[in-house]
């Protein structure tokens, strides 16, 4: 029997092994695999179907009867409002990329500005938007490990960037900031102030790094071969025992 390339699903290996195994045990043995294979497309193609027949609902309420292209097709087709949502989107950057575009939005925020909790909402949305979308952005591009909560124990953090001029006046080191996700909603956590030298930037890419914190350390990425020994890393002050 030949065996199994380095490219053969985790499942099928598995079931490779089981020729000694009772017929109850094969049956059991399948069934997960069956399972493991079927449920995580079952799952993401029932959540795009419904995300897309959400929108869809949406949009033909929202649209007149003689607008709606549903009116005039001899069956519902999916995805025509995720369609139309895309056409809108198209045109209304289209029109903010022109001088009267660019116009009309100065003069919204200059409103939204004057709005009290409004504002605040609108600032933080726009610069999680603008830092997650813009091309030339280095948020969530690198996954370290630093020590964290305590020395000893190791946790995975996402550099997100560099830390304001006055935290780094204040306390002289080379910082950057990093965020800290708590397991198992990535959106939540904790934002640190990290000297430069305590952190070791892992190989790992971020979506890798963000499914291990989803998955509560379940969903472990590939094993890579380590180039070298990462170098030491100094104590940081604030766990150094205190000299009497």
């Amino acid at each position: 029997m030949s065996q199994p390339s380095a490219s053969s699903p985790e499942p099928a290996r598995r079931l490779l092994r089981l020729s000694n195994l009772g017929l109850a045990a094969r049956l059991r043995a399948y069934l997960l695999t069956g399972i493991l294979v079927t449920a995580p497309i079952s799952i993401t193609i029932y959540i795009a179907w419904a995300l897309i027949a959400a929108v869809d609902d949406m949009v033909s309420r929202l649209l007149p009867t003689a607008y709606n292209p549903g009116t005039y097709l001899p069956l519902w087709v999916p995805g025509i409002g995720v369609l139309l949502v895309a056409v809108v989107l198209i045109l209304i950057g289209w029109f903010a990329a022109g001088y009267v575009g660019r116009l009309f939005v100065r003069l919204g925020e200059a409103a939204l500005a004057r709005v009290p909790v409004v504002r605040s909402l609108y600032s933080a949305t726009k610069q999680i938007l603008e830092t997650v979308f813009a091309n030339q952005s280095q948020a969530f591009r690198e996954v370290a490990l630093l020590e964290y909560p305590r020395r000893g124990v190791w946790t995975l953090g996402f550099v997100t960037g560099a830390p304001p001029a006055e935290v780094v006046a204040r306390t002289g080191e080379d910082l950057v900031v990093v965020f800290v996700p708590t397991a198992p909603n990535p959106t939540g956590g904790f934002v640190l102030f990290v000297p430069r030298g305590d952190l070791q930037i892992l190989s790992m890419s971020v979506e890798e790094g963000i499914k291990m914190v989803v998955s509560g350390g379940l969903v472990t990425p590939p094993a890579r071969p380590v180039e070298a020994a990462a170098p030491a890393v100094p104590e940081p002050a604030h766990l150094q025992p205190e000299r009497r």
